[in-house]
C-alpha cells in the first residue's frame, strides 16, 4: 500500500510543478485514479485469500474426518467377518448363537452407519474444494488486475519522462485490462484471461 501512496503523491507533485503541461496533468490524474482502484482491489483480494485459506483448511479437515470414518468402517467390517465366521463354524448353544447374532447385527449397523456418514463427509469436503476453486478463480482475476494496473502505471511514468502521448495510450491498454479484470472479480463474472493467469500462477 505504501507504493500506491507514493505513486499518487509523486503524480500530484509532478502535476503541480510550474511549467507542467496538459499531458502531465492527464498522466498525474490517471496515476492517482489507477492507484486508488488498485488499493481497493488489493483489499478485496486480501479478503478472498483469507476465504481461500479457510476453505482449504475445512477441506483438509473434512478429508481427514472421512479417513477416520473409513478406518472405523474397516475395523467394524473385520469384526463382522470374524463374528460371522465364528457363527458359522463354532458349535454354539442356541443362547450363545442368539447373543452372537445380536453382535453381528450391531456391527452390520455400524458398517452401514459409517458408510452413510462417509458419504455426507465426502460431499462436504467436495463442496469446500469447489468453494476454494471458485475463490481461486476470482483471486486470479485480482492478480491480473494488479499486474495490468502496475504495468499501466509504469508505462505512464515512462510517458511522463519522455512526454510521448502514444505511451499513454499503450499504458491505458494494460490499465483497462487490469481494471476490467478487477471489476469482474468484484462482480463475480467470468472475465478471465487464462493465459495470463497461468503465467502469473
Amino acid at each position: 500500500m505504501a507504493e500506491v501512496k507514493d505513486a499518487v503523491e509523486d503524480a500530484v507533485n509532478r502535476a503541480e510543478q510550474p511549467g507542467s503541461d496538459r499531458l502531465m496533468n492527464v498522466i498525474a490524474a490517471l496515476v492517482a485514479v489507477l492507484a486508488t482502484v488498485m488499493a481497493v482491489f488489493n483489499i478485496k483480494d486480501g479478503n478472498i485469500v483469507q476465504a481461500m485459506a479457510q476453505a482449504q483448511a475445512r477441506s483438509v479437515s473434512a478429508w481427514t474426518y472421512f479417513q477416520a470414518k473409513s478406518t472405523k468402517q474397516n475395523l467394524a467390517e473385520s469384526m463382522l467377518d470374524q463374528l460371522s465366521f465364528e457363527r458359522e463354524h463354532a458349535g454354539l448353544t442356541p443362547e450363545a448363537a442368539a447373543l452372537l447374532d445380536k453382535k453381528i447385527e450391531s456391527y452390520r449397523d455400524r458398517v452401514a452407519r459409517y458408510e452413510s456418514e462417509k458419504q455426507e463427509i465426502r460431499q462436504q469436503a467436495e463442496a469446500f474444494e469447489r468453494e476454494y476453486d471458485r475463490l481461486n478463480f476470482h483471486d486470479d482475476q485480482f492478480d491480473i488486475a494488479e499486474a495490468g494496473i502496475t504495468v499501466g502505471m509504469a508505462m505512464l511514468g515512462i510517458a511522463a519522462l519522455t512526454r510521448r502521448r502514444w505511451l499513454v495510450g499503450f499504458a491505458l491498454v494494460f490499465a483497462v485490462v487490469g481494471v476490467a479484470s478487477g471489476v469482474s472479480g468484484f462482480l463475480g463474472t467470468d472475465f478471465h484471461l487464462d493465459a495470463i493467469a497461468r503465467l502469473l500462477g
